[in-house]
């Protein structure tokens, strides 16, 4: 299975990453609030559901990467100074879906706007740089918008596993 143009720095706009959604063997999301302390809490939770799927060994990397999509989430997509009511739906939510060689993490945030990796020369700025990690911590990302009456997106980002047997995986019987 091999994939096209997995080297642009372009996100696969109003993409959905290569994979068979019938296929996923494992699943998990949270509800984040919109506080920054989310930030924390999901990586809390990407820490917890990577150790339950046996793939600690990608965790700093995932780590990352998840703790970027979720500040621009919070960042970009909420209204500033926005209260949510309590009984309102969470306005970000992390998933985690997890493939035989392929494991995938997806913000949905309530904002329409596409992400976009602004070009800063400045390295030591604060900002700005979110996407470019993404890009280099990840094997491909890319973003949709909500289908139907939901308003908003979901900004993903793919990473291969090792598949068992191969150097570096778990230790199991090679055929």
């Amino acid at each position: 299975m091999g994939t096209n143009g997995s080297t642009m720095l372009e996100p696969l706009r109003q993409g959905l990453p290569p994979l068979d959604p019938a296929a996923v063997s494992n699943a998990a999301s949270c509800a984040l609030p919109a506080r920054y302390e989310a930030v924390r809490e999901a990586r809390k939770f990407t820490r917890r559901t990577l150790d339950q799927w046996e793939l600690g060994y990608r965790f700093d990397d995932v780590c990352l990467v998840v703790s970027e999509l979720v500040t621009n989430a919070l960042r970009h997509a909420l209204p500033a100074g926005a209260q949510r009511v309590p009984e309102q739906a969470p306005p970000v939510r992390l998933h985690l879906m997890r493939w035989t060689e392929r494991l995938v993490c997806a913000v949905r945030d309530p904002s329409d706007d596409s992400p976009v990796a602004r070009d800063s020369d400045d390295f030591s700025a604060e900002s700005g740089r979110g996407l470019f990690l993404v890009d280099s911590f990840s094997d491909s990302w890319g973003w949709h918008p909500l289908a139907g009456t939901l308003s908003g997106k979901v900004v993903w980002a793919l990473f291969r596993l090792q598949a068992a047997g191969s150097p570096g995986a778990a230790a199991g019987p090679v055929e």
